[in-house]
């Protein structure tokens, strides 16, 4: 039996701290974040905006040593209003919390390079309007890719490195007219004068699409390197060896259709050939098959990433190969102009202490 009614504004406790949409505006804001904010918190904010959204393991994985330092790190982003967050629902169990960019993020990076906020193409609503997108789970399964690649880059001292990462809306403006891959990535390895690159279209399927669809994209593809007379890999990641070989079956027979199909380089991998007791799985270990290998029936090797070129003799390295400015392409300037700002860095830069900010980083 109810014998008391609790008035509502009692359940409306709020994070401590938490400033509002228009203080986080405000030139005090501001100035207060601009003795806060480190080198690697901005450099998160540019993958934020780049990205769309990314989850509390991904930017662990991306530029934090352990999940406490990441939690204290980005609880601050949050208080200050540089990221929103939000935690979709989930059946079983809980989701990780989402995070986008925030309203000082956006003035933040908006100001680094000399714009307003509007010329970044920046609202609020619009970013936090991907916890309600349908291609929520797919965003997160291509970040997912490349955050475990530079996850593999901070770990290991193998002189490997994610040398480029574009989201899926800078590949739709520069391809969007042909094809609009789901990411577009480089994988650098080697130093000094000895080094190797490999760059890649990826597509990347979650399960849904049906596999003609898939196979049927690779007549874009083909269209594209026709038009840009450059033969780039296109990177085909499943969930499941069994999907894989569905996958294998569809896009050969379109492949073996296509007027070039050397023009047109393909390898599959699936998500349950990651070795699960490696402390960090991610898509450069030995799991790609070109489709090539598949012949007449006789199934290859299977590929690392570093070696995946070889896969294709006469494959030409990626134009500007070596470079160290993280862009994927020449003609994408690294000067920001309104609604086009550089790609940021895949790989963070070295955190530093901050004595400003609150909490050990």
């Amino acid at each position: 039996m109810i014998t008391t009614t609790t008035r509502q504004h009692t359940l409306r406790g709020h994070l401590p701290g938490r400033h509002t949409a228009r203080a986080a505006s405000s030139v005090e804001h501001q100035a207060m974040l601009a003795s806060r904010l480190t080198a690697r918190d901005k450099w998160l904010l540019a993958l934020l905006h780049e990205h769309r959204v990314l989850t509390s393991f991904q930017i662990q994985d991306a530029a934090f040593p352990s999940g406490r330092s990441a939690r204290q790190r980005i609880r601050d982003l949050y208080l200050w209003r540089a990221v929103s967050r939000f935690q979709p629902f989930q059946q079983l169990g809980s989701a990780p919390m989402h995070y986008v960019l925030g309203p000082a993020g956006a003035a933040v990076l908006a100001a680094e390079h000399g714009l307003e906020v509007k010329e970044l193409g920046y609202r609020h609503d619009r970013a936090m309007a991907i916890a309600h997108n349908q291609r929520l789970a797919h965003t997160i399964g291509v970040n997912d890719f490349f955050t475990s690649l530079i996850a593999r880059t901070r770990h290991t001292s193998a002189g490997e490195a994610l040398a480029v990462w574009w989201s899926e809306a800078r590949c739709a403006r520069h391809f969007g007219d042909l094809v609009i891959p789901d990411g577009y990535g480089r994988w650098r390895t080697g130093s000094g004068a000895v080094v190797r690159e490999v760059e890649w279209f990826l597509e990347y399927d979650t399960g849904t699409e049906s596999l003609t669809k898939v196979g049927r994209k690779l007549a874009a593809y083909a269209r594209l390197a026709e038009s840009t007379g450059i033969a780039t890999p296109v990177l085909v990641w499943l969930p499941t060896t069994r999907r894989e070989a569905g996958a294998r079956t569809a896009l050969a027979g379109v492949h073996a259709g296509l007027d070039n199909p050397r023009a047109v380089p393909v390898a599959t991998a699936a998500a349950d050939l990651l070795d699960p007791t490696s402390p960090h799985p991610s898509p450069a270990e030995a799991v790609w098959l070109p489709l090539t290998s598949a012949r007449h029936g006789r199934a290859g090797p299977r590929y690392n990433l570093a070696d995946l070129a070889d896969a294709w003799p006469g494959l030409a390295p990626p134009a500007g190969q070596g470079g160290e400015d993280g862009e994927g392409e020449a003609g994408d300037a690294a000067v920001a102009s309104p609604y086009r700002l550089p790609p940021p860095n895949p790989i963070p830069p070295r955190a530093t202490p901050n004595r400003g900010a609150r909490g050990k980083h």
